[in-house]
This record gives C-alpha cells, structure tokens and sequence, in this order.
C-alpha cells in the first residue's frame, strides 16, 4: 500500500483525473488502469471520487486538491483504523436523505450534510452523490469550515448527530 507516499499518488490520480475530464473524457470507469483502481481500494477510495473532483475541478475551479486531499485522508484513515480496510458493503440511498431546505438550530443544509458526511466517511456515497458538491460547498462557505474539518467531527460524534448540531451551535456563538 506504501502509507508514506500516499499524498505524492492521491496528487497524480486527481491531476490525471482533471486532466481527462479536460480533455473531454466522462465516466469515472474509464479514468484509471487495474492497477490504479487497486490502489484506490486499498485506500477506501473510488475512481468516482475522482471523477467528482474533476468534474467539479473543470467546471467550479472547486473544491480543489487540498481540501479533496484533505477529505480523502480522513476517509482513508478511517478506512484503515475503524473498518480495518474492509469496505462497507451498504450504500446510502440519496433519496432517503433529508430535503435540501432542511433546517435545524438554524442551519440550513445541516440535516442533508451530516448523513452524507458518515456515508462518506464510511464509503457508503452511492455514485450519485458527492461529498463537497456545491451545495455542501455553500454551507461550508457559509459557515467558514474545512470539509475535512466537518468530515472529522463527524468521525468524532459518529454515534450523536446531536453532538454535531451542538458543535455547530458552539461554533457558530465562539464566531460572533
């Protein structure tokens, strides 16, 4: 797996990644060789995260290499230390989620995002749904957080959606 050069091979797959879709190439199942693909898993990563990224890369200049790499090293330790590099074999279904103008304490999108976020950090985001998109993007904007900061909350409060809302709320009373 080489742990300690994994930041140097996440780089050359998302530049390979944003340089495809550039170059006018569509669907995640043709990015990346056997080989590549195999890394990915090994990490608890997806071609499809990949394609996200430079898709979104292409067409919103966002989010960008930092915070995708920053993302994918809280999904890959968590991959590594609490499923022990086994890939969860559930999918979250996007229609299941709560509605886009959801709020609550105040913050809209909070109900949507933090199912998405534990699916995420699980592996369980079906292709249809990307962590970071815009609309994660706006409340992240909106609420001056990192993605890989949300994402490691949740990690922290797996267990208590409560315990983020309150973080949240915390947050926001220590920002005024």
């Amino acid at each position: 797996m080489k742990n300690y050069e994994f930041t140097q091979n996440f780089r050359s797959l998302y530049d390979k990644a944003v340089r495809l879709y550039k170059k006018g190439k569509r669907g995640a199942g043709g990015f990346f060789t056997r080989k590549e693909k195999a890394w990915l898993a090994a990490n608890g990563l997806t071609a499809q995260h990949l394609y996200d990224y430079a898709e979104d890369e292409n067409n919103y200049k966002e989010p960008g290499y930092d915070r995708a790499l920053g993302i994918e090293l809280i999904r890959r330790d968590y991959f590594i230390l609490e499923q022990h590099g086994k890939r969860s074999r559930k999918v979250l279904k996007g229609d299941k989620l709560p509605p886009k103008d959801a709020t609550v304490r105040g913050f809209g999108w909070l109900p949507r995002i933090i199912p998405k976020a534990q699916a995420k950090l699980r592996g369980e985001l079906p292709p249809s749904l990307m962590y970071c998109c815009g609309g994660d993007r706006r409340f992240f904007k909106a609420n001056d957080i990192l993605p890989s900061e949300f994402l490691a909350v949740v990690w922290k409060f797996e267990k208590s959606p409560t315990a983020i809302v309150n973080w949240m709320a915390r947050r926001r009373a220590a920002a005024r």
